[in-house]
């Protein structure tokens, strides 16, 4: 059976319940607010474990440019080294083709015995269109979902009654620390030879810079 990640290949391997998130993304690049984001959720279901997956050809990034996966890859390596409750997986990656939600889920829920229970974190907004994901119906059976709301964004009661009226999706709402950050304004910032500093971690930072990412003519990492 193919790898999934290095540090929790076997979870699950001992019979007791056990509880896997499963955070996907871009992660170009990743920063501070996916990982508050992924130990709050961890703290507040009680997972065991947390895997980042970076996308291999995310379908609706299609029409812009994306930093080669194995960049994406690296970085969130050196992110979450020093959380022996975080790992990073390559599946997406090494799939090849388009990437889609359920065909992860899938490969995941086939590789750990089902004593692992499966918890999808994705941002509030995303849920709210997860009727239109590709085969969303399948996605339900894989796994449980936690929204996690953001800066700026809250999904209505109204828009969660119209998700439980659509479907058999078990959805959880979680709220986290407020970090208003995104990877497309770290992008615009190293672009402007402006300084990321404290808003992704330090060994990310370093990464970007040897690597010369995201710099324009005019810019470069701080």
């Amino acid at each position: 059976m193919s790898s999934i990640c290095e540090r929790f290949d076997t979870l699950g391997a001992d019979g007791r319940p056990t509880r896997l998130g499963i955070m996907g993304g871009t992660f170009d690049p990743i920063h501070i607010g996916h990982l508050a984001c992924a130990e709050q959720a961890r703290e507040a279901f009680s997972l065991d474990a947390v895997i980042f997956i970076p996308a291999g050809n995310p379908v609706f990034k299609k029409d812009r440019a994306v930093t080669p996966a194995a960049h994406r890859l690296a970085m969130c390596q050196l992110a979450v080294a020093s959380n022996p409750a975080f790992d990073v997986s390559a599946v997406e990656i090494e799939r090849g083709g388009d990437t889609y939600t359920v065909d992860t889920l899938r490969q995941i829920r086939t590789h750990y015995p089902e004593n692992v229970e499966l918890y999808f974190i994705t941002g509030a907004d995303a849920v709210y269109h997860i009727l239109t994901w590709h085969e969303s119906a399948a996605i339900a059976d894989l796994a449980r979902l936690i929204a996690v709301t953001r800066p700026g964004y809250t999904l209505s009661e109204e828009r969660r009654a119209f998700i439980a009226d659509q479907g058999r999706f078990s959805i959880d709402y979680l709220e986290v620390t407020a970090l208003a950050i995104s990877s497309s304004d770290l992008r615009a910032r190293v672009a402007q030879a402006k300084s990321i500093r404290y808003l992704t971690m330090q060994r990310v930072l370093d990464y970007i810079r040897e690597q010369g990412l995201y710099i324009d003519s005019e810019g470069g990492a701080q």
